[in-house]
């Protein structure tokens, strides 16, 4: 019989709260007439009142207000009269600059008015991005794990003249975005303010950004963050002060999987224009449909090693970007986010777990290479023709392979990467061997019995010495999943005591036929789930097939 101390069994017991209601959403793959098909590059033409020296009135609004620029956008030759226009809050925008980013409201002036649903279109410069596809390799990798938006390219015109190709990525407070992941699209959403100054309220940590570093003045978190839909302000800053004073039930406000997902992500590719880099920016936070707050990735126009500064001394040099520690931030008090869950054990599991499972998946056959030099072919001729490109053609063909920029020194994703997976894989923290689950078992009707099956009796055989297997159940794909642990004691339909099988016995509601679950198994270092894309979609099965 397993035993789990007391700080496990609570821990255990706030895991309840870590299953998001949405779950189960399928992963959204695009076909091929869609607004962010990866694999097609859009048509969009901004046509300004005739005579608007436009650069200048873009120019004017970026820095001085947050006022739009009335224009007709077309997309894929579809007219949207009187939409609204400005350049992007973005860190790449530069005044006088051939090339900005740009978003575009389509229902500035006319409700309703939408492309596909979409209301807003950000199209992304990639200032810091020679090789074109970070961003959009960056966003295909996270939405494997957790919801991250759509990214494609698209061609811009700007009224007859080509303006150049351009990064097209779902915006993360579109309604849209919010009502596929989460099933709404009312309830608060954060984004951490651009602070373009040293004026901090009085009282308020200076650098605090938006680290959720507890402060206990509700004005300091306005400076910090900025509401773009609805209001949330308290759940905000008891979310920080838990962090700090109770971090074990953290649980209650924030999606623990989630989070960790997405440092997971941040970390091995090395994206730390983001919560894990400085300001600890970059991100969005959004309350849920149970209450608790969902991270989502920014911009990854920085990714894979083009922002390159942790929050402590100088920016990384390229070698310390291959070995950036996996556990970084770790005993950082100044990013709660990271240290007050990876200092519970069975969430710091998950998260080395989740380190694997991406290295795995994408970097040990070299997947998102390969994807990496198809989206580069995809676009070789119309970044060719580009007139306001950054880079050289002769830049953009070595981007892969060869560190680009005599300051700025953005590293070849081939150079960076291979390496650092390599780094990674052989680091001591990511050495460690999960359980391994074998089949799935279920006890059926009996041939020709007329006693019919009535609950779902399921046992599974864990290898690699597991000290606990739990199943996560629900009956309702619209309900948070609940948990119970599995038993090896030959008292719960797992045959022998002691024999490496687990067993379960699930007694549906009235009413209900089918099960949808997954498995968790754990030891002291590590843990594994059954099945790998449990973030997604779990196993499902039926009363009415057990008793066929």
């Amino acid at each position: 019989m397993y035993r789990l101390s007391p700080r496990i069994l609570m821990l255990v017991g706030a895991l309840f709260l870590m299953s998001s209601v949405r779950l189960d959403a399928q992963l959204f793959q695009p076909d091929s007439t869609h607004l962010y098909y990866p694999d097609r590059i859009q048509d969009v033409r901004i046509v300004f009142p005739e005579g608007m020296n436009w650069t200048y009135v873009l120019d004017s609004l970026r820095v001085n207000g947050d006022e739009m620029v009335l224009a007709t956008v077309e997309i894929n030759g579809q007219a949207f009269p009187e939409a609204g226009v400005r350049y992007h809050r973005s860190r790449a925008f530069r005044p006088g600059q051939a090339r900005n980013s740009f978003d575009i409201q389509l229902d500035y002036i006319h409700a309703g008015q939408s492309y596909e649903g979409y209301t807003r279109l950000y199209l992304s410069n990639a200032l810091r991005d020679p090789s074109m596809v970070r961003e959009v390799l960056g966003y295909e990798i996270a939405r494997q794990y957790m919801p991250a938006p759509l990214a494609n390219y698209a061609r811009l015109y700007v009224d007859t003249t080509y303006y150049g190709l351009m990064v097209n990525v779902e915006p993360v407070d579109d309604a849209a975005f919010l009502e596929s992941h989460f099933g709404d699209a009312d309830n608060p959403l954060f984004a951490v303010r651009e602070q373009t100054d040293n004026q901090v309220p009085e009282g308020c940590f200076r650098e605090a950004w938006g680290s959720l570093v507890y402060e206990p003045a509700t004005k300091c978190y306005l400076h910090h963050f900025d509401a773009l839909h609805g209001r949330g302000w308290d759940a905000l800053k008891r979310l920080s002060e838990t962090l700090r004073e109770q971090p074990e039930k953290a649980g209650d406000l924030l999606d623990i999987d989630r989070t960790l997902w997405m440092h997971a992500f941040n970390n091995v590719v090395v994206n730390l224009y983001s919560y894990s880099g400085h300001p600890a920016r970059n991100y969005y936070l959004y309350m849920d449909s149970t209450g608790r707050f969902v991270p989502l990735l920014g911009d990854l126009n920085f990714a894979f090693g083009s922002y390159k500064n942790i929050g402590t001394g100088s920016d990384l040099k390229n070698a310390a970007l291959v070995t950036l520690d996996p556990l970084l931030h770790q005993d950082n008090p100044t990013r709660p986010l990271i240290s007050a869950l990876l200092q519970q054990t069975p969430w710091r599991n998950r998260y080395i777990h989740h380190m694997q499972a991406i290295l795995q998946d994408w970097f040990e056959d070299n997947r998102w290479l390969d994807r990496a030099k198809q989206l580069r072919a995809l676009i070789r001729e119309d970044y060719l023709r580009d007139p306001n490109r950054y880079y050289s053609m002769e830049e953009f063909d070595n981007a892969m392979n060869k560190t680009i920029g005599e300051y700025s020194r953005i590293p070849g994703l081939v150079r960076l990467m291979v390496p650092r997976a390599n780094f990674l894989r052989k680091h001591d923290a990511l050495l460690v061997i999960p359980p391994q689950f074998g089949s799935i078992r279920y006890e059926r009707r009996k041939p020709f019995s007329p006693e019919r099956v009535t609950s779902f009796k399921i046992s599974v055989e864990v290898k690699k010495r597991p000290d606990a297997v739990r199943i996560w159940y629900r009956f309702d794909g619209s309900r948070p999943y609940q948990q119970m642990m599995m038993a090896d004691d030959g008292k719960h339909h797992d045959g022998k005591a002691g024999d490496g099988v687990y067993g379960v016995e699930i007694v549906p509601p009235h009413g209900k036929d089918a099960l949808e679950f997954y498995l968790e198994a754990w030891n002291v270092a590590s843990v594994n789930f059954s099945p790998a894309d449990y973030m997604w979609r779990g196993h499902r099965i039926t009363l009415a097939e057990l008793n066929k």
